[in-house]
């Protein structure tokens, strides 16, 4: 009698687990389903964003980094939309954004803040806290220095606005980019660079053929896989979206641009530095510790100039989100709690 009572007490245990994991997965799949897939049309070019959660909550604006796209806040929106509304655009070039010819559009850093600007106009947003990743910063940073009453926080993840946060190797090529356009082996013999031109051969690479080796599928799951714990967590999905998007026709062109128009980004970095002493929003740094494009420093330099700054290094690489992005996100959750309503 008592074997018969243990096995109706474990299989109505069993019963009960299976029901909590599936109303759990039916939540995460109804949020998923909250997401919604828009496009708007912004100085006659088609803005692709996602968008969730209520309209009347606070505002996060979402600028995703290279070489990807909103698509890299897939699991974070629905993470946070049931306390906040999440707009993620894709810049012209990106993602399911239109992708105009190079010489039919100003790919550069500038211009595509003015695009995002109009966006929000766009869309009416009004106050918002930003999350700035690598492209992101440079993007949001000429937000918040041209309209500094509409921000509300920061959250910046592998986002750089310092000097000091490209003074490694693999920048070293890029920079030289940025002076001549035709340089040959311009930074490139450093330990970084010295296996890329072993592996193509070419001991005399020119600047720009090196550039191209970051929009390779190699080079693409390098930036998803390089210092995360466990390669095995990463989904193959992330690079498996970003390089057909990258493989397209005319896209290498628009992307060299962009690295070219990086360089515009350094001479801003005081101003943005002047607007973070002058404003002091509150900020939240989760950094992805181990990423050699970002690395640190650029993280612990954001500490001379705020004094309201959340500060935590991640034990993980550049795409942050990939390998703790539930970390993130509920770090995201505390941050927000305390400092916007």
């Amino acid at each position: 009698m008592n074997t018969l009572i243990n096995n109706f007490w474990k299989i109505m245990l069993m019963a009960m687990a299976l029901s909590v994991s599936f109303s759990q997965y039916s939540l995460a799949a109804q949020k998923m389903s909250d997401v919604k897939y828009k496009t708007v049309t912004v100085d006659g070019v088609n803005i692709f964003y996602r968008e969730a959660g209520n309209p009347k909550h606070p505002t996060l604006l979402l600028l995703h980094g290279f070489p990807t796209s909103s698509h890299m806040f897939r699991n974070l929106i629905p993470a946070l939309s049931n306390r906040y509304h999440l707009i993620a655009p894709d810049y012209p070039g990106y993602g399911y954004s239109a992708m105009p010819a190079v010489d039919q559009f100003d790919y550069s850093f500038d211009n595509l803040a003015n695009i995002v600007d109009q966006f929000t106009d766009k869309v009416g947003l009004k106050k918002y806290s930003l999350y700035l990743m690598d492209y992101g910063a440079p993007i949001g940073f000429r937000l918040a220095t041209k309209h500094p009453e509409r921000i509300e926080t920061l959250i910046i993840q592998n986002g750089n606005a310092y000097d000091e946060g490209l003074d490694n190797p693999f920048w070293e090529p890029i920079k030289a980019y940025w002076k001549d356009r035709d340089a040959v082996n311009k930074g490139l013999d450093n330990d970084w660079w010295k296996n890329v031109k072993a592996a193509y051969k070419k001991p005399n690479m020119t600047n720009d053929e090196a550039l191209r080796f970051l929009l390779t599928e190699g080079a693409t799951k390098w930036q998803y896989t390089n210092g995360v714990r466990n390669v095995e967590a990463i989904s193959p999905d992330t690079w498996d979206h970003v390089q057909p998007l990258l493989d397209r026709e005319g896209n290498q062109e628009i992307q060299l641009q962009m690295f070219y128009s990086y360089g515009s980004n350094p001479p801003l970095y005081p101003t943005w530095q002047a607007y973070l002493r002058k404003h002091q929003p509150p900020t939240l740094i989760v950094w992805g510790d181990k990423d050699e494009i970002f690395p640190s420093i650029g993280a612990h330099s954001y500490k001379r100039d705020l004094k309201n700054v959340e500060f935590h290094l991640l034990n993980t690489g550049h795409f942050a989100l990939e390998e703790d992005g539930q970390i993130i996100a509920d770090t995201m959750r505390k941050f927000l709690g305390k400092h916007v309503k």
